[in-house]
């Protein structure tokens, strides 16, 4: 556990903080931050917490502490000690004030509000106090009295879940963010915020979206649509984790195998009950016995096909009971009927569908994008995300003509976009100069994916032609090196700085999809290499209009 200072200056007289002190830090997990008498000025005002709790996928508290015997008498505070009995301010206010006092001052020095839960409590670790005592602002909970101590870890846990204001837990990276300003380091201004201190500020934003997922808990069929940055693949495994929780038996899946060990790596760090199933559907239906086969028909038609009418489908008590699907619109139609096949109740089951409509790459439905909507999920309660928090303004406004008239940008602003004009022939081998230059600027190797629209790069192909695809993305997920892909197998991941490589189309149909996921790959630096006039061409009149706006680039090569 980290604690603030490392070893705190206690007085003669805060004999009572140190108990409390050494009480949480014995209890506290040892992800969480403990910190000392916090210094906080509102205004004029100034206040302090005695003991501030920053818990990682929780949130925070500030207890105010008081030692002696602690009273209460027709609304007066009152405190026995070796002086005798005298009056006190209400120490429950005294907590609420510096809580208060406290998320002012966060919010002025990160530029941006506080949407964590944050709890005021109060210890008084040498008073006794009825399970059943309360008076108003302030219930039993918030207290922690002289036999709470003895193990406060849980009970500050539900305080700060139940008491505490705010909707989402408190994210490790915006922690991060806090720790400087608790520990000394006031030289930050959120204008000049570095792309990783950008990134931890977008990953806050999208855990705020939470809320969606309370305002729905009590509808069984959802689908969440939202434009590419909304935050939909944390969503959907924030609704996962929860489900879990719920003991009952879920279902997590998406299309791509990136996607897919994404997801398994994300589920492999949760400490409670976890899906019964993560990753690509198609390997759910091998794992329950459906013969193996090869091609693009096999996979939409035949493999679902077979699930349903051989009956291979698992046995009733190891049906899903709980199913979510990120990027549900990769899914193709026959797909829905065979996963509802595998549900305990195929008509009532729990579905909770995180899609795109307008993401639409693989083309898997008839008509226009509106079938997405008027198949399978037509009966589903729509939620839409309109905010897009996953990119910069600059980066985001690029593919803002694709996302619909109702996509709002929420990121901060961020580095200009970068243009490399050149001849679609020659787009591969200047996106590989652009690697080179970017590493040079000081970007990791490991931030930077080339993503191509047409022919995979040497790299991606070697990758592909021995076998070792499954390997290679384990290696993109380990943070391991540049990244080499292709937009269709990237929906629904991202990295800091995106090359997109417009090397040409397969299918022009098809492009304007393409592009939309490409450009929106980017969190903290976008780089668009290719010919002006193909890229008009696929993208039309308003993403020229945009890229118009970047900034020209030429590498420079040895």
């Amino acid at each position: 556990m980290r604690c603030i200072p490392e070893k705190p200056d206690f007085g003669d007289g805060q004999s009572a903080e140190r108990a409390v002190w050494e009480a949480l830090r014995n209890s506290l997990p040892d992800d969480c931050v403990l910190a000392h008498s916090v210094q906080v000025r509102d205004g004029r005002a100034e206040h302090e917490i005695d003991l501030l709790v920053l818990w990682p996928g929780v949130g925070l508290a500030a207890i105010e502490v008081k030692g002696g015997k602690i009273g209460v008498d027709n609304g007066q505070w009152y405190q026995s000690d070796k002086d005798g009995r005298h009056r006190i301010q209400s120490p429950v206010a005294q907590s609420q004030n510096s809580q208060h006092a406290f998320r002012n001052w966060l919010e002025s020095r990160m530029g941006s509000k506080l949407s964590s839960r944050f709890a005021y409590m109060v210890s008084l670790p040498y008073t006794d106090v009825p399970q059943d005592w309360e008076m108003a602002g302030c219930p039993r909970s918030l207290i922690l009295d002289q036999t709470d101590m003895k193990s406060p870890a849980e009970l500050i846990r539900r305080a700060i879940e139940n008491e505490g204001s705010g909707a989402a837990t408190l994210a490790l990276a915006f922690l991060d963010r806090i720790l400087p300003h608790l520990s000394g380091d006031l030289n930050h201004h959120p204008d000049s915020l570095d792309p990783k201190e950008a990134e931890d500020a977008q990953d806050h934003l999208t855990e705020r979206q939470a809320v969606l997922l309370q305002a729905t808990r009590s509808l069984n069929r959802v689908r969440f649509t939202g434009g590419a940055g909304s935050g939909k693949t944390w969503l959907a495994l924030e609704k996962a984790k929860r489900l879990c929780r719920e003991g009952k038996r879920v279902g997590l899946f998406c299309y791509n195998k990136g996607l897919g060990q994404y997801l398994q790596r994300q589920v492999s760090g949760w400490r409670q009950n976890k899906p019964v199933f993560t990753g690509e559907f198609h390997e759910y239906v091998r794992g329950l016995g459906v013969p193996d086969g090869s091609g693009q028909d096999y996979f939409d038609v035949e493999m679902p096909r077979m699930l349903i009418e051989l009956g291979t489908g698992p046995e009733p008590h190891e049906r899903l009971e709980a199913v979510v699907i990120d990027e549900a619109q990769d899914f193709a139609p026959l797909w829905w009927e065979a996963l509802l096949a595998c549900t305990t109740d195929p008509a009532n089951s729990e579905v909770y569908a995180f899609m795109d409509d307008r993401q639409d790459v693989y083309k898997r439905w008839s008509g226009t994008t509106a079938d997405l909507t008027s198949g399978p999920t037509a009966t589903f309660v729509p939620i839409h995300i309109d905010e897009n928090l996953r990119n910069t303004r600059k980066i985001a406004e690029t593919f803002k003509s694709f996302a619909g008239e109702h996509f709002n940008l929420r990121g901060g602003t961020g580095l200009p976009v970068r243009r490399v004009e050149c001849l679609t022939d020659d787009a591969l081998s200047a996106a590989d100069d652009c690697i080179d230059a970017l590493m040079d600027e000081g970007w990791a190797n490991n931030q930077i994916a080339l993503l191509t629209t047409k022919s995979r790069h040497p790299v991606h192909q070697e990758r592909f032609d021995n076998g070792s695809i499954a390997e290679y993305w384990l290696d993109f997920h380990a943070n391991n090196d540049v990244f080499y892909g292709h937009v269709l197998g990237f929906k629904g991941l991202e990295r800091s700085v995106v090359v997109l490589c417009v090397n040409g189309f397969k299918d022009m149909e098809r492009a304007a999809e393409q592009l939309y996921v490409g450009l929106s790959r980017a969190r903290s630096l976008l780089v668009v290499v290719g010919d002006s006039a193909l890229l008009e061409e696929a993208g039309g009149r308003e993403l020229e209009l945009a890229l118009k706006k970047t900034e020209a680039w030429v590498p420079p090569t040895e």
